[in-house]
């Protein structure tokens, strides 16, 4: 009723579980800091392996520290990766697709055989080619992930772009005077938005994974510092004694994605007119 009211199409029942799922993760991300109970590196060995109590709601881990405030921790860190390295992989992504398409000739002929060439590696592996080149760390983990994604972004866009350019309004454009910069600019490049939204929601889940994935291989955040992957596979050896350590970053990683592709959906439904009831 409200989205009509301002001319919106209503959400369905999967956009609003997808909204509330990761304003919860960016809530947490945020102000993870003053939601945690306990800082995530403090040792308590008398709780080794401790099952959820009243002193440990979720319980704690093989060195005693509270998963709750590790997980907590944890959200923090994967929501900074993925909305770093989307915003990396989107912006040139972006520069490039809009280039290669709205040029063509020798241009998109060259950027688009340096494009081919990553699409041909898996985005994981890409990624661990790189992540051997930047070494384990944050800003390694962003840009080897936001390397390995941007060529997805660059064939989205530059396939838009071919759509665009031969549009009615982009030739009045160049009939005008307008020059190729400013036609990109003004007329090209706000046409593509709409794509460019869908993939960046979707293309936040894909790094959450892949992020947690690199973790998991020792390859991503380093321990102590807690991130989903990697209390995931420090958790491995203690499955039988103790399974919420591995359980319960499992469950945040299943539904952090369940969450960004409902809303990715949601996304793909609003801007699309012929999805719209």
């Amino acid at each position: 009723m409200i989205a009509r009211a301002f001319g919106l199409p209503a959400l369905r029942f999967n956009g609003l579980i997808g909204i509330l799922v990761v304003g919860l993760l960016l809530l947490v991300a945020v102000f993870g800091p003053w939601l945690a109970p306990y800082d995530p590196l403090k040792l308590d060995l008398m709780a080794r392996l401790q099952g959820p109590s009243a002193a440990h709601l979720l319980g704690a881990d093989e060195f005693g520290r509270d998963l709750l405030s590790r997980l907590i921790h944890g959200a923090r860190t994967s929501a900074w990766i993925a909305f770093a390295t989307v915003v990396f992989a989107i912006v040139f992504g972006t520069v490039v697709g809009v280039l290669a398409g709205f040029l063509r000739g020798w241009t998109d002929r060259i950027l688009m055989m340096v494009n081919d060439a990553l699409l041909a590696f898996p985005g994981l592996l890409l990624a661990l080619g790189f992540m051997a080149v930047f070494g384990a760390s944050r800003n390694g983990i962003i840009v080897a992930l936001g390397i390995a994604y941007m060529p997805v972004a660059v064939r989205v866009v530059r396939g838009t772009v071919l759509s665009i350019r031969e549009r009615e309004f982009v030739e009045a454009s160049r009939v005008i005077g307008n020059s190729g910069i400013v036609t990109m600019l003004r007329h090209v490049l706000p046409n593509c938005l709409a794509p460019i939204m869908v993939l960046a929601t979707t293309m936040f889940g894909w790094v959450v994974l892949s992020e947690s994935a690199l973790s998991f291989l020792g390859l991503g955040v380093p321990p102590p510092a807690p991130s989903w992957g990697n209390m995931l596979s420090t958790g491995r050896p203690y499955i039988n004694q103790a399974p919420h350590i591995i359980i319960l970053p499992g469950l945040c990683i299943s539904i952090t994605l369940l969450g960004v592709n409902l809303l990715g959906d949601a996304v793909r439904d609003w801007l699309d007119p012929k999805m719209q009831d």
